[in-house]
């Protein structure tokens, strides 16, 4: 089959990969007919190449049609579609009970000290080959997989239950907002443009979406979020002068480690890519290279008493925080990979409904071939060609 595989620091290439297998009771295989970009992705392109290794295949967003299941695979059946969570959960262990899914026991990658495994996700999260393939293999597929209606509708009515919407759900869950009142959205990328959207649908009074790229601030503005451009604007003052001086109830960072504005963390960054695995691990494990300007702006602009929701993925380990400030304004922090199961019964009404209450139909701005994948890496980091969400088709020539 064709997959896209990473060939070091921002360079990735569809080669000729074996086909998957059933390997376990609980396995599936699923013909991708999907597959998205996330900005999860660019960081594996261009900053944890350190945890990966040659021909290792990407991508986490995937959907698609069932082709084989295994024997244990639950009311999985042939021909199903369905849409895949980037986490791998099992359903039973007291983690997946608990509604914790992101830190399944039985998927639990205790070699890294981490929690489950991630498809397409490197030697940290048990280096599972991702969904940016023609065909995937589906640990768990008695539980993960969620079956969504063949009616013809477009696969980008449902892609996103594998990560996008779940995150962007969990964020606005953990950010608490009351109702009538107000929340920040750093980040107006696809999981900061369906937070927004999310956080409005759930009876936020005001939602303030911060962004650079003149697309997603139009886009944002589209579903009636109220935007700033933070290359013209003191966002700090704009933001206090829309919540009468005491800022929003809430924030949620929806940027992470790649924020703009943090030089030094960014030359750290760029270092450990392009070191030796013996040397760019520790770094990333050990050091503080996460660029900080997002997480900083959201603490310096949430009330006090208020709470700081991070759905944007960190990786340093010794990152510096303002502690005084963080303790001095009593903020809650809440934050973590998505427990995406957890939300799906949620969020399916709102997919399935015809009105698109989420408008998540109006996100994917480019739709291209799995084996245009490379250009659209380069197209997604760079934000060029009006590019918020990418979505490749495997089928297509």
């Amino acid at each position: 089959m064709r997959a896209l595989t990473w060939q070091g620091t921002q360079k990735v290439s569809v080669e000729t990969v074996p086909d998957p297998r059933i390997q376990e009771p609980t396995d599936a295989v699923v013909r991708v007919t999907s597959t998205a970009i996330c900005g999860s992705d660019l960081h594996l392109y261009g900053v944890l190449g350190a945890f990966l290794d040659a021909g290792d295949v990407l991508g986490h967003e995937a959907m698609g049609v069932v082709e084989e299941v295994g024997p244990e695979a639950g009311d999985l059946r042939v021909g199903d579609r369905v849409v895949v969570p980037f986490g791998i959960a099992c359903g039973r262990c007291w983690m997946c009970i608990h509604g914790l899914q992101s830190q399944c026991e039985t998927t639990q990658v205790r070699s890294q000290d981490s929690g489950a495994a991630l498809f397409g996700y490197t030697k940290l999260y048990g280096q599972v080959p991702g969904g940016q393939a023609e065909y995937l293999r589906v640990p768990q597929a008695h539980y993960g997989p969620v079956v969504v209606p063949d009616d013809g509708e477009p696969d980008e009515r449902y892609l996103y239950l594998s990560d996008v919407l779940p995150t962007a759900w969990q964020a606005v869950e953990y950010a608490q907002v009351p109702q009538g009142g107000s929340v920040v959205v750093l980040g107006l990328g696809p999981i900061g443009q369906m937070a927004a959207r999310v956080a409005a649908h759930r009876g936020a009074g005001l939602v303030i979406g911060v962004d650079l790229v003149p697309e997603r601030l139009e886009m944002a503005a589209r579903h009636g979020v109220t935007v700033i451009d933070s290359r013209d604007q003191d966002v700090a003052e704009a933001v206090r002068d829309l919540t009468m001086g005491r800022g929003p109830d809430s924030v949620i960072d929806a940027v992470g480690m790649e924020a703009h504005g943090s030089p030094v963390a960014e030359t750290l960054q760029k270092a450990a890519a392009v070191l030796p695995d013996a040397v760019g691990r520790p770094v990333v494990e050990q050091a503080g290279v996460d660029r900080l300007a997002a997480l900083l702006l959201g603490i310096d602009l949430v009330r006090r008493g208020g709470v700081l929701s991070l759905s944007g993925v960190y990786g340093g380990a010794k990152d510096p925080l303002p502690m005084l400030r963080l303790f001095d304004k009593q903020i809650t922090i809440r934050q973590g990979q998505a427990n995406v199961r957890r939300w799906i019964d949620d969020l399916l009404p709102l997919v399935t409904d015809p009105a698109d209450p989420l408008g998540v139909l109006d996100l994917r701005t480019h739709r291209w071939p799995l084996e245009r994948a490379p250009e659209a890496y380069a197209m997604f980091q760079r934000k060029e060609d009006g590019c918020v969400k990418v979505v490749l088709d495997p089928a297509a020539r």
